[in-house]
């Protein structure tokens, strides 16, 4: 049996990711699923509502990957690159991420939808603060990162290059730019003891 109201969100997703919130229409979205527009109204009868379903969506698919990462990513810096590695589908399918996406055009969304916006990106903030936290107590972050500042260091750097590397080098750019910042955050390697 059909799931039209899955359908819609799978497709608005990637209307959303590829042209912005302003960049579709009903009538778009109607034509990609196949049904009227008055069809997409009895799931959503605004497209705020529909933009709601859509970040509650992509919200609980990242809890569920947050928490993939903290049980089975070992240490600091491997849970950071095994977080960056979830932008790579977006650079390889030419989509940004929903949320950013939706916040570049934050003075034309209704206030309920920029404030799930703001939680997301809270949320996944203090995430990798705890992250940080969690690599600095045992010794697998540099000793000099401060949590809150290099969590919100780690999201700018990751959507930065989300949005660069889909006009530039696409997934090799993006591997290159998540290698460097993980280079970063990792203590530093001591060498062998020189002979006097």
């Amino acid at each position: 049996m059909r799931d039209t109201r899955a359908e819609l969100l799978l497709q608005a997703e990637t209307l959303v990711r590829g042209r912005g919130y302003s960049g579709f229409s009903y009538a778009d979205l109607a034509a990609l699923v196949g049904i009227r527009k008055a069809s997409i109204h009895h799931h959503f009868p605004t497209k705020a509502d529909l933009a709601l379903a859509l970040v509650a969506a992509y919200d609980a698919r990242y809890d569920a990957a947050l928490d993939a990462i903290r049980a089975e990513a070992g240490d600091g810096v491997a849970r950071i690159e095994a977080y960056g590695r979830l932008y790579l589908g977006g650079v390889a399918d030419d989509l940004g991420c929903l949320c950013a996406v939706l916040a570049v055009e934050r003075d034309a969304l209704p206030e309920p939808l920029r404030a799930d916006i703001v939680r997301f990106f809270d949320k996944h903030i203090a995430w990798l603060e705890r992250v940080l936290a969690d690599g600095l107590a045992d010794g697998t972050v540099r000793a000099d990162v401060i949590p809150g500042a290099s969590a919100r260091l780690v999201v700018a750097t990751l959507e930065g290059a989300l949005l660069l590397e889909r006009m530039l080098a696409g997934t090799t750019g993006f591997r290159e730019t998540l290698g460097a910042l993980c280079d970063a955050l990792r203590p530093p390697r001591v060498g062998p003891m020189a002979r006097t």
